[in-house]
């Protein structure tokens, strides 16, 4: 709408927290906007630009637009009540697209299983980059939050893949009876 447009004591539809709502507008405010009055609440509101206003109550529906073809605003000085909102990500699927990267914890439970002997969370980590089943995102600890990881999996009993033999060492749990003797 245009702040030409605007009638006090008229009734319109407004964008007030993210909702179409009526409001009716009581009077102009000195700074510029209108104060106004929520219709279903009965709260005074502020309304800040004639952008927030979507058309008048009882016209045609021509006139008022509904919120969903309105084109997504973003705040600027004009009109700083305006909270953008952002478009959902989407993932993008391609043919032929390489398969997923392991987590490391899976890349652990692999070096494990092809392991001969327990393993501490550093020789892992080692097994795991030279292999190339999973590098480190960059992190300054990744043994210490691989060590981490494992301790949460054996927490679940009978389900964990992995086992502690000693201090620090693990083994896969569907090779723990070869290793363990």
């Amino acid at each position: 709408m245009k702040k030409a447009e605007v009638k006090i004591g008229g009734k319109y539809y407004a964008n007030v927290t993210g909702k179409k709502v009526e409001i009716q507008i009581d009077s102009e405010k000195p700074s510029g906007g209108w104060f106004a009055t929520n219709l279903a609440t009965g709260k005074k509101i502020v309304i800040q630009t004639a952008q927030r206003l979507q058309g008048e109550v009882g016209k045609s529906k021509s006139t008022a637009k509904p919120q969903s073809e309105s084109p997504v605003e973003q705040p600027n000085d004009a009109n700083p009540d305006v909270v953008p909102i952002k478009p959902k990500r989407v993932a993008k699927k391609a043919e032929g697209q390489e398969p997923k990267r392991l987590s490391a914890l899976a890349a652990a439970h692999k070096v494990l299983c092809e392991a001969t002997e327990p393993l501490n969370v550093q020789q892992m980590i080692e097994a795991m980059t030279a292999k190339g089943y999973w590098t480190s995102p960059g992190g300054k600890t990744p043994h210490a939050t691989l060590y981490s990881a494992i301790l949460r999996e054996l927490a679940k009993g009978e389900t964990s893949r992995f086992v502690k033999t000693d201090r620090g060492r693990f083994v896969a749990a569907n090779a723990n009876a070869e290793v363990a003797q």
